[in-house]
């Protein structure tokens, strides 16, 4: 197998793999190492299996409220064992299709330990010994990992991260989830459609906290409905993790600390990047460990780049394929390709998906951003229940919000929380990207019944001119 490439992409999740089919697309001879599964965590580990999860405990939360439907279910139950089968199952099927890619795209594929000797070479340490390989380019893609509480490092057993809650040993009894991000609040949402007692603690004063204030107040609302016990303002003081289960000290909004038991606990308190011991130390500027990078993903050294999570955020998968895109397109440019015409990322247009029951999504400026950034807005806002397709699919729960600049009528944000949007948002985002303002997001014509006509609705509601409200 040669040693020496136009490009060699080091990791292979969907930043790295999607930049090597992309470099190999443009004629470019491309490698890519990897030290576990092609595919990475999102594929193997994180946004696949997890939304497999979470879609057998919507049918089962379906199935136990058949009677909402005028329909009859008896005995339903849950098999643990089975649901985690089938995520590993699709997880398993897509690390294949990526391996086929690899192969369809004339990919040289070297799996192990890649560590870098310079900027443009790199040693591979795997079953075949040691490998040195160099490149013209080099682009980084090593991602990320969840961050351990630094008192109760994951032990697999009790002291769970993602990882870990993805292929359970047993189903929780009654579970603390600590962080209520994407990943905590989808683990939430997973175990208390499965059965489980949830508790969800998190530090700041609202949960999602990166989503406008109106979307947090009414998930918090309906997680509570559900029977969650959320936990705002608060922190968790100490574990003790004993054979039976977890102790946990938590200190509440008010300051008193209240000590609890839980069966098992997941971390989900953000992530650390995998920059460590792979030779950056001198070729690239790193803050808090993430690598620095320009709009296209050069970093300091010529010939090195860096995309995905072990970049500045926001850290999620479509944002690595698209930095990964960039990269490969910037790289075969000053390999003298004069066919490609890359574009640095808009990271305003990035939307951002939670998997949760009620789902959300968003794309911009939330309200309180755009004011603060000297917007004078005007805000749209129109709810689920005033929807056919949403009350006639049993889903008559949420909202949608729009907010655009009242000078120019530019949409500067959305904000979503129901039944699939994590679906609709990509309407707005596709309308960011182009520019897009009120009056043609007005004339746009959505078709009926779909959820999508809240769209129309909200960018209406925002001017006062909202037709079933």
């Amino acid at each position: 197998m040669s040693s020496s490439y136009d490009v060699i992409v080091l990791g292979s999740g969907p930043g790295g793999y999607v930049a090597a089919i992309r470099c190999a697309q443009l004629g470019l001879k491309t490698a890519i190492v990897e030290r576990e599964n092609l595919g990475g965590i999102c594929l193997n580990w994180g946004c696949i299996p997890t939304k497999a999860l979470l879609r057998s405990a919507e049918i089962f939360h379906y199935m136990q409220n058949a009677k909402d439907y005028g329909l009859v279910a008896k005995g339903i139950e849950a098999d643990l064992e089975a649901v985690v089968k089938r995520s590993r199952g699709v997880a398993k099927q897509l690390n294949q299709g990526v391996t086929h890619l690899m192969k369809k795209n004339k990919i040289a594929v070297h799996m192990g330990e890649g560590t870098l000797t310079g900027p443009t070479s790199l040693t591979v340490k795997g079953d075949k010994g040691e490998e040195k390989l160099s490149a013209k380019h080099i682009i980084v893609a090593t991602g990320a990992r969840a961050r351990d509480l630094p008192f109760a490092p994951a032990d697999g057993e009790r002291v769970w991260t993602y990882r870990t809650a993805m292929t359970p040993p047993e189903m929780p009894g009654k579970l603390l989830v600590i962080g209520s991000g994407a990943i905590g609040i989808e683990f939430a949402s997973f175990y208390n459609d499965m059965g489980s007692e949830v508790t969800v603690v998190e530090m700041l004063d609202r949960v999602v906290p990166v989503e406008d204030e109106e979307v947090s107040g009414f998930l918090e609302k309906s997680l509570k409905k559900q029977g969650m016990n959320i936990m705002t303002g608060a922190g968790v003081e100490d574990i003790k993790v004993s054979g039976k289960g977890v102790t946990a000290k938590i200190k509440t909004k008010d300051g008193k600390v209240q000590t609890s038991e839980f069966s098992h606990v997941i971390v989900a308190i953000g992530i650390v990047p995998n920059t460590e011991n792979i030779g950056l130390e001198k070729l690239a500027e790193m803050d808090r460990g993430f690598i620095q990078i320009d709009p296209y993903g050069r970093t300091k050294s010529k010939g090195l780049w860096a995309i995905g999570d072990c970049t500045p955020g926001p850290w999620l998968a479509h944002k690595a394929s698209h930095e990964g895109v960039t990269a490969a397109e910037a790289i075969a440019q000053e390999l003298g390709n004069k066919d490609v015409h890359p574009h640095a990322l808009d990271r305003n247009n990035i939307p951002g998906c939670t998997y949760c029951h009620p789902q959300i999504a968003s794309v911009g400026l939330t309200e309180a951003k755009a004011k603060e950034a000297g917007y004078s807005v005007k805000v749209g806002n129109f709810p689920f229940i005033g929807n056919g397709k949403a009350i006639a699919l049993g889903e008559a729960e949420g909202f949608i919000k729009t907010v655009f600049d009242a000078k120019t009528g530019e949409l500067l944000g959305a904000h979503m929380i129901g039944a699939e949007v994590t679906e609709l948002i990509q309407g707005y985002t596709v309308g960011k990207t182009l520019e897009t303002t009120e009056a043609e997001l007005m004339q746009t014509v959505f078709p009926h019944p779909t959820l999508s006509e809240m769209m129309h609705e909200s960018v209406l509601g925002a001017y006062g001119k909202a037709l079933h409200i």
